[in-house]
């Protein structure tokens, strides 16, 4: 058949909208998960009831109050309820062993384990029995929240200014410590404005944006770093995955709107740099924090596509979760072979993994 000028023109036309357009990694529509969500629940199925194994005596896991507030959070975070504390007696234990070591300041720690890590322990803990959504806890919660209010920084003239450390003004104050404590406070229902908006200053100085970082070190990226001093693990000044993912949530959780410049500038940075393979600017290093993080944030953020530098679109819980799933061992667990913070422990990143395939799953 001869082809008219017309036909010619067509042929062109449609050739360019189909250039136009983002090409995809997965083929798939996105919001179809029938062939997946039977999997991911298998996998969260096998891996929990490995983790219920790891549970000790005493009702704790890995002798940890933290490690415990992480595995039970694991639990009650399950898709079907399956683990819901009025059915299972060993939540019951281990909430009840992590609350033996709750302070008189309401810090979730046990203060003879050396390092203590107040916030973190206290963060992961409070997550874990705002979870329940038992009032039976809720001195202990409040209590908690006050502890974890208690360690910002108020001082405008101090460059951590709004940030919360490990658990004493004299500690290290990062980007890490900071995005568990408004994970911990956001999801028990704290809301206080003055403490969003000190965090939200905390944040702009780790952000890799110099519109809005008011320090000399900043560049204009849109990614994050570990700390507002410059002090990054991925090199100087340098942006990576998992404090960007911390960064974008934690200016989310604390009332940032998301097309808010600051936000999207981190949006655009994960765009670029998206993947479920590495930790990006860290290698394996962090990989299951990262994935934690990352679900948590791309959740609440609410856009189900990620559209990657090379204009690849990527379902990217379909990514996460087909990542996991590869990743998991036939016992159920899941293992770093990098032991950097703490990740070669399977109770630790199961926990991670576990969370964030639940986090996300589909409603």
């Amino acid at each position: 058949m001869k082809l008219t000028n017309r036909h010619k023109y067509a042929i062109v036309l449609f050739a360019i909208l189909l250039l136009s357009q983002p090409l995809y990694a997965d083929n798939h529509g996105g919001s179809d998960y029938q062939d997946l969500n039977p999997r991911v629940l298998a996998a969260i199925d096998k891996g929990l009831e490995w983790l219920q194994t790891q549970q000790e005596d005493s009702g704790l896991f890995r002798h940890h109050p933290g490690m415990t507030g992480l595995a039970l959070t694991a639990f009650l975070h399950h898709p079907g309820n399956r683990y819901a504390e009025a059915d299972n007696p060993f939540i019951r234990k281990a909430i009840k062993a992590m609350l033996a070591v709750q302070q008189p300041n309401g810090g979730i720690y046990n203060a003879e384990m050396q390092p203590a890590l107040p916030n973190y322990n206290t963060s992961v803990s409070l997550m874990a029995l705002s979870a329940t959504n038992n009032p039976e806890y809720d001195d202990a919660i409040d209590k908690a929240q006050r502890f974890i209010k208690s360690l910002q920084i108020t001082d405008e003239n101090d460059v951590y200014f709004g940030g919360i450390g490990y658990g004493s003004r004299e500690s290290v104050h990062d980007l890490s410590n900071m995005n568990m404590a408004i994970q911990a406070l956001t999801e028990s229902g704290f809301d206080d404005p003055e403490v969003w908006q000190k965090a939200v200053k905390f944040l702009e100085r780790t952000q890799n944006r110099s519109e809005t970082n008011d320090q000399d070190w900043a560049g204009d990226d849109g990614g994050f770093i570990y700390a507002p001093d410059g002090e990054s693990k991925a090199g100087e000044h340098r942006s990576y995955a998992s404090m960007t993912y911390a960064g974008l949530l934690s200016f989310i959780y604390a009332k940032v709107d998301r097309d808010d410049p600051r936000v999207q500038s981190a949006v655009e940075w994960i765009k670029k740099h998206f993947t479920v393979e590495e930790n990006y600017g860290m290698g394996q290093q962090g990989l299951f924090y990262n994935y934690h993080t990352m679900a948590k944030a791309l959740k609440v953020y609410g856009e189900p596509t990620i559209v990657d530098g090379k204009g690849v679109a990527h379902d990217w819980y379909r990514a996460l979760a087909e990542k996991l799933i590869d990743e998991q061992k036939p016992e159920g667990f899941w293992i770093n072979e990098n032991s950097r913070w703490m990740e070669q422990d399977p109770v630790l990143v199961t926990s991670y993994a576990l969370i964030a395939l639940a986090t996300a799953y589909p409603e």
